[in-house]
């Protein structure tokens, strides 16, 4: 008996997966193409091919549904930065800095998501709790190549400082690339973001290593 509840436990969970996977299918397109504030939950049940109702049983607002499909964004964005790990602190700053760039360049759609750009930037629509936990996820995929600075020699001061000017020089040439605006000085954002990290492991201190005795 025992093992037959398990089996049906394991299906019920299973086909929920399923649903919610086929929900947030349906949310995205709807959000990608009426917005946070023109799609509604009504729409997405349509477009997933539910009742309203039925949607409740695994999100309480369009809100929640928007923050699970960022924070999948989010995640699959870290586990890219992570794969992207290097040995040496250079080549782990570039290899991190690049693995965050190449992402968002490479999946506009999770740029949409990741810099709030249905609304003008502005995370709207997200209660506080749950921006802070998805701007925790994004500063998260930051976190290697801040470290790679503090191993290049910066402070911890001087290494927020400089990831931040990272994440702006990243946001402004994906923003750029993301609307075309790139072409008006026909440059490649990819290849002026190299060109900023080059400058970046130039002006870093040169690391100190130990004496051997």
């Amino acid at each position: 008996m025992a093992t037959r509840e398990l089996i049906r436990s394991q299906r019920e969970k299973a086909l929920a997966h399923t649903r919610r996977t086929h929900v947030l299918a349906a949310a995205r397109e709807a959000f990608f193409e009426l917005g946070l504030e023109g799609a509604s939950l009504r729409e997405i049940a349509r477009r997933a091919g539910y009742t309203p109702g039925a949607l409740y049983s695994y999100f309480d607002s369009k809100e929640e549904v928007y923050a699970a499909l960022l924070g999948e964004s989010l995640e699959r964005l870290n586990a890219k930065v992570a794969a992207a790990a290097a040995p040496e602190p250079a080549p782990a700053l570039r290899a991190a800095a690049l693995a965050f760039f190449d992402f968002f360049d490479e999946n506009p759609r999770d740029l949409d998501l990741g810099f709030y750009l249905f609304q003008g930037m502005q995370p709207r629509g997200l209660t506080p709790a749950l921006n802070e936990t998805l701007n925790g996820r994004l500063r998260d995929a930051l976190r290697p190549a801040e470290a790679a600075l503090q191993a290049m020699g910066l402070s911890a001061a001087e290494a927020l400082v400089e990831v931040t000017a990272l994440f702006a020089h990243a946001a402004g040439l994906l923003l750029l690339s993301h609307t075309g605006r790139i072409r008006m000085f026909r440059q490649s954002s990819k290849a002026l973001f190299k060109r900023y990290l080059d400058a970046l492991v130039l002006r870093a201190p040169p690391v100190r290593r130990k004496r051997a005795r």
